[in-house]
């Protein structure tokens, strides 16, 4: 085990195991002959690196990189459909629970360390990956057959560009929520598969900057799919999180702003995503994620001024977030 920024890092080599490969339940092929894993038959076997049923071998080395923060309950499902590339990292951050044990299964390089910062988990992640071409994917997210072939035939006809846009399919429960998402609180597209030096993140706790260097290419058009909340109480508390992490960078970079100002961009935010986003043809569900939105640069301003500023003046810490449950994933 070597030392890196921010945690230690451990390369596990997949095991080969005697007897012929097979199918899975899930369809993704395994080792027969044993566990690699060692004696423990609780372990899970490992998929056979670098490919998915269907998905065409590859000219291009490519690298998948995941952050977690305590996702046992989803990791494996997000780990087992990324074996259509050539190496998997993940960072694991401050895990208390069985991600390692989990992300070790699949793995071929796993970081373990505490990061604050988001941006700087994300980059401990890229600094790792070997691949030329890097996609990033989050624990709640999953990959399909579909979009892990046209990831492949993208990179390999990729050409001068250096980053592609992937479109994101968001589900609260069981529901798709395909219209109104944006103003920091979701997406319907990311820059998640790019050259390896050719996306920056900046150093913030929520949202970071990035930066790209070169050309983008052409969207792709299988999404992603993003389970991002399980139901309206876990999307208002993870507005809780945004909120109390968007506090502490605005008070440390001294850019926390007035009240009336941030009250007419949340405003703002709101006609946007219900509007020009159309989030009104989601129902109810559109009003809630366009009051979310809106809420959120008020309440962050709100924050760093009530809780934040007088926590340092009185000498403590801020009060964290009522409820810890990650959707933006760090990793070990």
């Amino acid at each position: 085990m070597v030392r890196a920024t921010g945690g230690s890092v451990s390369n596990h080599a997949r095991s080969h195991c005697n007897g012929p490969d097979r199918p899975g339940a899930d369809g993704l092929r395994q080792f027969g002959g044993g566990s690699p894993m060692g004696a423990d038959p609780h372990r899970r076997r490992l998929p056979i690196k670098g490919r998915l049923p269907g998905v065409p071998l590859a000219r291009v080395q490519l690298s998948a990189v995941i952050c977690v923060h305590d996702e046992e309950a989803r990791l494996e499902a997000c780990l087992r459909r990324l074996s259509f590339a050539d190496e998997i990292i993940v960072v694991l951050d401050r895990c208390r629970d069985r991600s390692e044990e989990i992300a070790r299964g699949y793995a071929h390089t796993v970081i373990k360390g505490a990061y604050p910062q988001e941006g700087a988990r994300k980059a401990a992640a890229l600094a790792a990956a070997k691949g030329e071409w890097i996609i990033e994917v989050d624990a709640d997210e999953q990959i399909s057959v579909a979009l892990a072939t046209e990831i492949r035939e993208r990179i390999n006809s990729a050409g001068a560009f250096t980053y592609f846009q992937v479109p994101v399919d968001n589900y609260v429960g069981q529901r798709l929520v395909r219209h109104g998402w944006g103003g920091s609180f979701g997406t319907s597209s990311v820059a998640r598969l790019f050259r390896r030096d050719a996306k920056r993140w900046g150093l913030e706790r929520i949202h970071p900057t990035v930066r790209f260097e070169g050309e983008r290419g052409p969207s792709l058009v299988n999404p992603i799919r993003h389970e991002v909340d399980a139901d309206i109480s876990d999307m208002i508390h993870r507005l809780d999180r945004y909120t109390h992490q968007r506090a502490l960078d605005l008070v440390e970079r001294g850019q926390v702003g007035g009240i009336a100002d941030n009250a007419f961009r949340g405003f703002r935010r709101f006609l946007k995503c219900y509007i020009s986003r159309k989030g009104y043809r989601e129902g109810g569900w559109g009003v809630l994620i366009a009051v979310m939105a809106g809420l959120y640069p008020l309440l962050s301003t709100l924050r760093a001024r009530l809780e934040v500023r007088q926590a340092a003046e009185a000498g403590a810490a801020p009060a964290a977030p009522g409820l810890f449950l990650p959707r933006i994933v760090a990793g070990e």
